[in-house]
């Protein structure tokens, strides 16, 4: 079984984003793979920062309606709504990592949403929190769903 893969929202925009190639072929290469294999998943930050970014960035390349679209496409992932119980992940999260708070957030939603990775480049690549791991994405490419490790 395909072990579930939390997304942050930079991995997202690096597909929108043309002035890092690197980045945006391999940020499209693990959004690929997460959509093959349905494991990809995220919170209603991820979605709502998206949005934010994507038109606040990248307002010439992306319309407003392409923006809503992706949206629209990643609630196929149902996004974890972001619960007291996740803000008190968070919280301990936050104070254990000494993380800040909206990483922690994004931690405990992937925890809270039994995901074995989070792609971000934001954290310490390798970190393993309790059950996650964390994954810098454009260091290691998606065929690591395909070996376990």
């Amino acid at each position: 079984m395909t072990r579930l893969v939390f997304v942050d929202t930079n991995v997202i925009l690096y597909t929108f984003d043309p002035r890092y190639p690197q980045k945006q072929s391999r940020a499209r290469e693990w959004l690929r793979a997460c959509w093959l294999q349905r494991c990809g998943r995220v919170n209603s930050q991820v979605m709502n920062e998206f949005y934010a970014n994507a038109r606040g960035r990248f307002s010439r390349a992306v319309s407003t309606e392409e923006a809503r679209a992706e949206v629209r496409r990643y609630q196929q992932w149902k996004p974890w709504q972001v619960d007291h119980a996740t803000v008190e992940t968070a919280w301990a999260v936050e104070t254990r990592y000494h993380l800040s708070y909206w990483d922690a957030l994004m931690v405990a939603s992937a925890q809270h949403m039994g995901c074995a990775l989070l792609l971000t480049e934001d954290l310490q690549h390798g970190q393993q929190m309790e059950q996650l791991q964390i994954m810098n994405p454009f260091l290691v490419g998606p065929e690591i769903l395909e070996s376990g490790s």
